[in-house]
């Protein structure tokens, strides 16, 4: 039996996790998924690896799971527990002492998205709603819940402070994409893996939140992962 710590984005709670969750407990695992202090102004990156370390608690056999902005987080906690192993899942790639907020320029992800956006025929200047950017793939009933229940303040506190890790930490990672993702788009994500990690990340589909889309494809791939260590 393994324990998935499952680490959300920004301005979200830990909800989304439900379907990936409900699938990796079918298989006898223990699952952790604690809501972040997103809308706590004196929280920052310490923190919210702090809230994820005590969730934990004393279980072991860890699998790290991080999205999206959790990816800032995820490799904080391997770097304080021992971990077996951490997945990105469509997850920002930090690089040492840059702050989540510097993180989208040095990235290149404007000019990047500005051109996915293009070739999907998408006007320049338009705000996309959610359902169409980042849950277009996502079944209509729970993509409305999460849109009415389950969206959060974001406090700026975390993003103005560096990544405090001198160097990735020593734990087996893997990088798991989205391959209909317009918020991150492929051609991006593959880029930044592959200049940030050195490897090139393995792909599923959905959109910006595969838990919700696809939740048994991607405990599968999960469980891939984990035997093959």
């Amino acid at each position: 039996m393994a324990t998935y710590v499952l680490v959300h984005a920004a301005a979200v709670d830990a909800w989304y996790w439900g379907p990936l969750a409900a699938e990796l407990r079918d298989r006898g695992h223990d699952v952790v998924a604690p809501d972040l202090p997103c809308d706590d102004e004196s929280a920052g990156l310490a923190e919210y690896a702090d809230t994820v370390v005590k969730a934990i608690g004393d279980r072991t056999d860890l699998v790290v799971v991080a999205h999206s902005m959790g990816g800032f987080t995820g490799p904080l906690v391997c770097d304080r527990l021992p971990v077996d192993l951490l997945v990105m899942l469509q997850a920002q790639v930090p690089a040492p002492g840059e702050s989540p907020g510097e993180w989208w320029g040095n990235t290149g992800y404007g000019s990047a998205r500005e051109e996915a956006d293009r070739r999907r025929g998408v006007p320049d200047g338009t705000d996309e709603e959610p359902l169409s950017l980042v849950l277009h793939d996502t079944p209509a009933e729970l993509a409305a819940e999460f849109l009415a229940e389950h969206q959060r303040t974001q406090t700026a506190t975390p993003f103005v402070e560096p990544w405090p890790l001198d160097a990735w930490p020593t734990v087996p990672t893997r990088f798991l994409m989205a391959s209909e993702d317009r918020f991150f788009p492929p051609e991006f994500i593959r880029a930044t893996v592959a200049d940030r990690l050195g490897f090139q990340p393995d792909e599923m589909p959905g959109d910006h939140c595969p838990m919700l889309g696809h939740p048994k494809e991607l405990a599968d791939r999960l469980e891939a992962y984990r035997a093959a260590l």
